[in-house]
């Protein structure tokens, strides 16, 4: 029997015709990388491949690495395999990995979602033999609003606060759904944040994305400098002695786990906004279709009850077991939402 396109292996996803890994969590000796994700885009590989717009954040994340970059929609020759980089919509610069090799193509996902967000490169739906896809979110709970809807929640949001007196602070993760929202919300005030959050942004600027001003927030910068101010920091800041020095405070969580009440309760928030850089139970099932592949794997999120629906519409479905985690949604829930 023919060896497969890709195997997977307890460093990672491997291709065999080329010897190289896609995403490890175990040091190889070549990898290519879907996104700048520290769930990704690991430490101590000994050569790096990824998309020119991908490459600036790993290296600010990873220091000093021996990497190189790759256009979107190029097709570079590995060994035995043919393989190119294609826009996943998750964050700027993310990709997915179409792997072929002997006239069949395998398409790694990566995270992605399909609704674009004004940021970062679109989805694109690449054709394929297999698809190895993500599912965080792959329950028919998980329904997104539509981008606007939900920008224009948080902006009565922050307003309100503002009338109040109140400065407004938005929990978000660092790289990618921080530059989202700044995208989205700047044209309507001053947004003040973390430093974690001004440092990805500004490698982000210095490519040329296209993001509105911003005031990272030092001792000089208070409620009174900046009244009415939104804030934007890491959900770690969240009721720390970073956010208090903005008071007085309202804070909010923006995650796609916003969708499930319980989670919200657990955590103590009492405001969550629906937003989400991962592709909803439609997205998923519409992403997976376009592809036209007849065989699909599912990995990282709700993986048992994914796959037994992709089962029932006829695919050839399979689970593979990945270290991959949450960090673009900041955590993964402490315990499944099924009963919510």
């Amino acid at each position: 029997m023919a060896t497969p396109v890709l195997t997977f292996t307890d460093r990672g996803i491997y291709c065999p015709a080329g010897d190289f890994h896609i995403d490890p969590w175990r040091p190889v000796p070549r990898a290519l990388i879907t996104h700048g994700h520290s769930d990704h885009a690991r430490w101590g590989m000994g050569a790096y491949l990824a998309t020119d717009q991908a490459l600036p954040v790993i290296r600010k994340r990873l220091g000093q690495i021996t990497a190189e970059g790759i256009a979107y929609g190029e097709t570079r020759r590995i060994g035995g395999a043919g393989v190119s980089f294609h826009p996943a919509g998750h964050v700027p610069g993310s990709a997915q990995i179409k792997v072929t090799v002997g006239g069949e193509s395998w398409v790694v996902s990566g995270d992605y979602k399909t609704e674009p967000d004004g940021l970062a490169e679109g989805f694109q739906p690449v054709p394929c033999h297999a698809f190895i896809s993500e599912c965080t979110f792959g329950l028919p709970i998980f329904r997104w609003e539509p981008q606007p809807q939900v920008m224009q929640r948080i902006l009565d949001w922050w307003q309100a606060n503002a009338a109040a007196g109140k400065t407004s602070i938005l929990g978000a993760y660092s790289f990618g759904k921080a530059q989202r929202l700044m995208a989205g919300l700047g044209v309507h005030g001053p947004i003040l944040t973390h430093g974690a959050v001004e440092e990805m942004t500004q490698t982000l600027r210095d490519q040329g994305y296209a993001l509105p001003p911003t005031i990272r927030v030092t001792p000089d910068v208070t409620a009174k400098t900046h009244p009415g101010a939104l804030a934007i920091a890491p959900p770690s800041a969240l009721g720390s002695a970073w956010s208090a020095r903005l008071g007085p405070v309202e804070e909010a969580f923006v995650s796609g786990w916003m969708a499930v009440r319980g989670i919200r309760r657990r955590r103590a928030l009492g405001t969550g906004f629906v937003l989400s850089d991962h592709a909803d139970w439609q997205g998923l099932n519409d992403a997976i279709r376009a592809t036209g592949a007849s065989r699909v794997f599912v990995t990282h999120g709700y993986t048992a009850p994914f796959r037994h629906w992709l089962d029932s519409q006829g695919y050839d479905a399979g689970i593979v077991e990945t270290q991959f985690g949450d960090e673009a949604e900041a955590e993964s829930p402490p315990d499944p939402p099924l009963a919510e």
